[in-house]
């Protein structure tokens, strides 16, 4: 399986346990041809603390039964902002407040808005 493939496959899994969990205004991004941090973000945000944490736990129990491995997880805990790293891509989920503040979508204006549908073409 190519990089991207992959890449978009764990992109597909990660989106829909953040669905599952009622994500809101969930953002796909291909930053492939501008950055070598990953292949995509996914941003989205949660309502109040618990929901967030209950989203990222969704995350990574699909993630882990699909053999993906998680190399960094930060800001839990607060859950204001909470980062996933799985090399090939990395998830972003935000309070709402932190997620306007931050405002991660102008910052990687230059990269590539895809939809679920798109992504799953790719897979």
């Amino acid at each position: 399986m190519s990089d991207m493939k992959k890449a978009a496959n764990m992109a597909v899994v990660a989106v829909e346990a953040i669905d599952d969990k009622l994500g809101e205004e969930i953002k796909i991004i291909d930053i492939s041809q501008i950055s070598t941090l990953a292949d995509y973000f996914i941003i989205a945000h949660g309502k109040n603390k618990p929901q967030i944490q209950a989203i990222i736990d969704q995350v990574e129990d699909k993630m882990h039964e699909n053999d993906y491995k998680i190399l960094n997880k930060e800001g839990y805990q607060t859950a204001s902002w909470v980062l996933l790293d799985y090399a090939n891509i990395i998830v972003h989920v935000f309070n709402k407040d932190d997620r306007l503040f931050y405002d991660l979508e102008r910052i990687w204006a230059d990269g590539k808005e895809i939809t679920l549908e798109q992504l799953k073409e790719m897979a």
